[in-house]
């Protein structure tokens, strides 16, 4: 689950984590407000406008910009509100933007990344930390390999003293840096094990320039992306309650009422499979053939003919789904159940497409039955001997 920057700031400050103020607004009249707030409370000269949606790259879409003054925050918020964002990882229609952070500025002396992740290799937590902040990490990763840090912690224990030191000093933190940017790497750690997250990132983690009141800087937060283990949330609903419907996609929501795991893609051979491994082979094998796949779903090993159903008519929603492939390896997950929702499927949504169903397993000889029989009611079923042949079949299918 992903939530906004404005609750992730908000979050952090709740474990400790330095981080400037900030006010969300979801109309320019109040982000002129914010701004005001943010002069007379924090004595802000300027603010930052930054576009509130579950994407990275705003900056690049235009979805981040430098106000100094309220009525300027006004025109910003009014131009970035009135269309939608298209940035890097948004696609070309780019997403609509509902809500603006209203940030007190700082004043930037040096940029840094800190984040907390699950390291598959290991089994473990682990601290990354790069100098190169306020960029694509990843781009960094791959660009210069050597700029980044890894430090794994252990999930009991948690961040050990002496590590949050030796990174500090390793990104080129000094005196009193040292000791503030090791007390934010505690406090992220801490929010990452307590919240069950699957990833935590501070992009950028600043130092501001010195002052007579700091005269090493200060280290603040002025970035924040948190995702959180869906698997977890029913341990957590106070950050459950922090998902935005807005910005979820309908069927996707829809899916997981039902228990199903689904991804819309960009193809157009909707897949319905039992099991993520057997649905990534599928996919593999539709594009293998020459198509594309309309979408990642999983059924499970558990799901119900009511489930099955509700899987045919999120993927024959989607308007560019030109055929289904159905690929059923019934264990627990029994042929038969699959075979009664194609055929209520057929009935409460209708198949106007091709329709190629591979059945192995569990109940196999009844389902073939059941659907043999209802070929009368389902024009468009083609029944497949196996993998290969169902994936070749619906993808002629398709090309005629």
């Amino acid at each position: 689950m992903k939530i906004h920057e404005y609750q992730a700031r908000d979050l952090l400050s709740k474990f400790g984590v330095a981080v400037p103020a900030g006010i969300m607004v979801e109309n320019p009249v109040d982000a002129g407000k914010a701004f005001t707030e943010l002069a007379k409370r924090h004595n802000a000269k300027l603010a930052v406008v930054k576009a509130q949606v579950h994407a990275g790259g705003r900056g690049k879409g235009g979805g981040v910009k430098l106000v100094k003054t309220a009525d300027e925050a006004r025109e910003v918020a009014r131009t970035i509100l009135s269309k939608p964002l298209v940035t890097p990882q948004t696609g070309p229609k780019g997403v609509p933007v509902t809500k603006l952070l209203i940030a007190a500025g700082v004043d930037i002396e040096k940029e840094y990344y800190l984040g907390m992740a699950v390291d598959r290799v290991s089994g473990c937590p682990v601290l990354i930390a790069s100098s190169e902040g306020g960029v694509d990490i990843e781009e960094v990763a791959h660009t210069k390999p050597d700029a980044i840090l890894r430090e794994a912690i252990s999930p009991m224990i948690g961040l050990r003293p002496y590590q949050a030191r030796k990174v500090a000093y390793r990104l080129g933190f000094r005196g009193q840096q040292v000791r503030m940017a090791s007390k934010i790497m505690h406090q992220l750690c801490d929010l990452f094990l307590q919240t069950d997250a699957s990833l935590a990132e501070i992009n950028p983690l600043v130092v501001t320039k010195p002052t007579t009141e700091h005269p090493d800087g200060e280290v603040l937060a002025i970035d924040a992306k948190i995702n959180f283990d869906d698997n977890a949330l029913f341990r957590h609903e106070d950050i459950a309650s922090l998902a935005d419907p807005l910005e979820e996609d309908k069927s996707e929501a829809h899916a997981r009422r039902f228990g199903l795991s689904y991804i819309k893609l960009d193809g157009t051979i909707g897949c319905l499979v039992n099991g993520a491994g057997l649905a990534m082979a599928t996919m593999d094998l539709i594009k293998l053939h020459g198509q594309e796949p309309a979408n990642f779903l999983d059924v499970g090993g558990s799901a119900s003919e009511e489930a099955v159903t509700e899987a045919f008519r999120i993927i024959l929603d989607d308007p560019h789904v030109k055929g289904v492939l159905v690929n059923i390896f019934g264990g627990i997950a029994k042929c038969d159940t699959i075979a009664k929702a194609i055929i209520t499927a057929a009935d409460e949504v209708g198949f106007k497409v091709p329709l190629v169903v591979r059945l192995e397993g569990t109940n196999v000889d009844i389902a073939r039955k059941m659907l043999d029989d209802a070929r009368s009611r389902i024009p468009t079923l083609t029944p497949a001997t196996d993998l290969t042949d169902a994936a070749k079949k619906i993808t002629s299918a398709i090309n005629n």
